[in-house]
């Protein structure tokens, strides 16, 4: 059978309500590349089946960074490598709000303010993250998203009274490598904030980092998982090598490799949100328009934690290109 007669059968099973399983995926992932655009047509088919034509921008605010105790082998920010990275405490009130304000002209519906660390590290910390979440929802239409690293139910149950809607914890990997990235905390640590966090009713952002080293069998792994835990938006990064990280010198992923991971994430997790963020423009380069093809209906408007993105104008513009619209319109966005 030629490969767009499989890839179309399989998107008919998903749009039908069929699972797929870690067979077809593997043979997905092995496509060759003179057949990935029969892949993307057909992962395109399943995005436009559950997500239509909206593309869902988020943006992110480093609110807190560098001086982090983890040791994840990717991060700019740990204690543990010597990154050059900013170092500064959590920042004021004004400065988020102004930078929510930013990200809505944009086009943005959704802020994610990010804190280095393993956790909220005090009560006063705390107050002063969900004081800045009241502000935001008082003096912006923007949904709210926060990546606070580990966090209980007494301080979950505190941001979700504040107005926080979703939550974004990632799980960075298939459980099978984890290990192999970081050796401070345990993939089951991450694991209890995320079912936490579905428990108490947040909208749970969850994926993680690809072109670690990983096996296309764990990048499989790792999206059954996301799919065993219910996720409702997946994060899916692209490693950025960091000087002075353990992985500066890891072997970036092929673009083509990159747009069938990203197909196989629509395939097992059709009705979720596919957010392409970290490391689109450094990996995919001219083929960036081909991530909204092979299935991803969200990503990140401007920069990243400690990484340049492009100009927000290219994203609108790529979009509008390939016929997509923005799923809300920020002052500098048309209806």
């Amino acid at each position: 059978m030629k490969p767009h007669k499989f890839f179309n059968e399989y998107a008919a099973r998903v749009i039908d309500g069929d699972r797929l399983g870690r067979d077809e995926a593997a043979k997905m992932l092995a496509t060759p590349h003179e057949d990935v655009l029969h892949l993307v047509a057909a992962a395109n088919d399943v995005r436009l089946h559950f997500k239509n034509d909206r593309v869902d921008f988020c943006a992110i605010v480093n609110t807190k960074s560098g001086s982090c105790s983890e040791d994840c082998a990717f991060c700019a920010q740990s204690a543990h490598h010597e990154t050059g990275a900013s170092v500064y405490p959590l920042m004021e009130e004004r400065e988020i709000l102004r930078r929510a304000k930013e990200a809505e002209a944009m086009g943005a519906n959704k802020l994610c303010f990010v804190t280095s660390g393993r956790g909220i590290e005090s009560d006063d910390d705390l107050d002063k993250v969900c004081s800045a979440i009241r502000s935001i929802a008082r003096e912006t239409a923007l949904d709210r998203c926060a990546s606070l690293g580990a966090l209980g139910r007494r301080q979950l149950d505190r941001l979700k009274a504040a107005g926080l809607q979703s939550l974004h914890h990632n799980i960075e990997t298939a459980e099978s490598f984890f290990g192999g990235i970081c050796t401070t905390h345990t993939y089951a640590d991450r694991i209890d904030t995320i079912n936490l966090a579905k428990e108490l009713g947040f909208y749970v952002c969850c994926g993680g980092i690809f072109g670690m080293g990983e096996s296309e069998e764990q990048r499989i792994e790792m999206a059954l998982a996301i799919r065993e835990l219910d996720i409702d938006s997946v994060p899916m990064n692209f490693l950025n090598p960091i000087r002075g990280t353990p992985l500066e010198h890891a072997r970036p992923l092929q673009p083509l490799d990159i747009l069938k991971t990203i197909a196989v994430f629509r395939f097992l997790l059709p009705d979720k949100d596919i957010r392409v963020c970290g490391g689109r423009e450094k990996n995919l380069r001219s083929l960036q328009p081909f991530i909204y093809l092979a299935g991803a209906n969200c990503a990140v408007l401007g920069n990243y934690l400690t990484t340049q993105g492009r100009d927000y104008r290219e994203d609108l513009e790529m979009i509008a290109d390939l016929g997509l619209r923005a799923a809300r319109g920020g002052t500098l966005v048309g209806g």
